[in-house]
């Protein structure tokens, strides 16, 4: 019995996914394009969170070669990663009966904010201005063994500024999340009826 337990809630969990993909469509048209659109456009506030960064970190170095360069990925590289780290941790387990949580999907959607939507388009932008800056000769390079405090020095101003993006990305995960699990309780209403929950 205890060997065939793992694949039983598999094949469960196969099921029932396929349940709800298949009621997907019965979902209004607004919970269908939130489910389709709503991380594109958390993907996009993390690309503008990017530029703001870029920008920032422009400033403090003084770097004013290579813009469209070093704007191209900060706005690129948050979008693509905040949309795949939202799918992955919170569409994809609602849609497949995995995050039954309410609770669960707001905090996994304010983690993606800050974190993929906040945090990483300002950690990249730094040693990607950096480098400009050491290249083009912008701004005084420190020496071999104070590079570290020296991004921490040039990171804190920037970071005090950017706080306002990290609560903005915070709330638009919580939102986001709080909206989709919204639209997959009545999936679930739709796909097992009134009342029922779904258990491992």
């Amino acid at each position: 019995m205890s060997e065939n337990a793992p694949v039983e809630r598999a094949l469960r969990r196969a099921v029932i996914a396929e349940r709800l993909s298949k009621n997907f469509e019965k979902l209004p048209d607004i919970d269908q394009k939130l489910f389709h659109y709503g991380p594109l456009y958390f993907g996009a506030n993390a690309g503008l969170a990017g530029l703001v960064g870029n920008s920032l970190y422009r400033r403090a170095l003084n770097v004013t070669q290579a813009r469209i360069v070093s704007s191209l990925p900060m706005a690129a590289l948050p979008f693509i990663t905040t949309v795949a780290l939202y799918n992955a941790a919170v569409s994809v387990p609602l849609l497949s009966g995995d995050l039954n949580c309410p609770s669960c999907a707001l905090m996994r959607g304010a983690l993606v904010g800050v974190v993929g939507g906040g945090l990483y388009p300002v950690l990249l932008a730094l040693p990607v201005n950096f480098a400009l800056a050491t290249k083009y000769s912008t701004a005084i390079m420190p020496e071999r063994g104070n590079a570290m405090r020296y991004w921490i020095e040039i990171s804190k101003p920037i970071m005090r500024k950017m706080r306002v993006v990290l609560l903005l990305q915070a709330f638009f995960g919580t939102y986001l999340g709080s909206r989709h699990f919204q639209s997959y309780s009545k999936l679930a209403e739709i796909t097992f009826g009134p009342g029922e929950e779904l258990k491992d």
